[in-house]
């Protein structure tokens, strides 16, 4: 039977070596494709993962009480979750909970104890409740440990959390309260809360 227009029958097309080696090429890629997909749904994630992501969500969305929420639940399944302690500490932070905060971040540290990003979580819960020369000794270890930490937030971040203005960083504070620890005791400012509360808990 001929195409019709090539004079080529379809036994002929499909006995050419060429198009066997490209049909099999593209009956392989599908193959390859349809193998991922299932891979990436049915993949088994680590014990906390599911409900870690889901947190996320809520904290980006601003919904801390529902963020901590779902990081307790990861913590509940895989108690050495480091993400989910991040997590959590960063939720109990943007609630004010500071005493839980400082809890949670020290498990962390615990079990991370190289980690940048503690320290410079830890500082901002001693800064948040006063303890001023803590708060500066966690700022300066954060910083030693990563200097890009005084960077501050990306601005893809800055997009995705539709905040317009840099927030402070762990180095604009620590240099604040170097400025102010100089100063006679009577004439500090220490905590101006407008400002204090747009600085955001380091997240990864």
């Amino acid at each position: 039977m001929s195409d019709g227009k090539s004079g080529i029958t379809w036994r002929e097309a499909h006995a050419d070596p060429v198009y066997r080696v490209l049909k099999w090429i593209a009956i392989a890629g599908v193959a390859l494709w349809l193998g991922y997909e299932g891979y990436d749904h049915f993949a088994e994630r680590a014990p906390g993962d599911m409900a870690y992501l889901s947190a996320n969500n809520a904290f980006e969305d601003g919904r801390y009480e529902d963020a901590a929420e779902g990081y307790r639940a990861a913590l509940a399944k895989n108690p050495g979750h480091l993400p989910a302690l991040r997590g959590l500490a960063n939720s109990d932070i943007q609630l004010k909970r500071y005493g839980e905060a400082l809890k949670t971040v020290e498990q962390a540290m615990a079990l991370d104890p190289a980690f940048a990003g503690h320290y410079a979580t830890r500082g901002i819960i001693y800064d948040r409740t006063g303890r001023y020369e803590r708060a500066m000794a966690d700022y300066e270890t954060a910083l030693e440990r990563d200097p890009e930490l005084a960077d501050g937030m990306h601005w893809l971040d800055r997009f995705l959390y539709n905040i317009q203005e840099p927030p402070p960083t762990i180095a604009d504070r620590l240099r604040y309260l170097e400025r102010q620890m100089a100063l006679p005791e009577e004439e500090r400012v220490l905590s101006i809360p407008e400002i204090d509360d747009a600085q955001r808990p380091y997240e990864q």
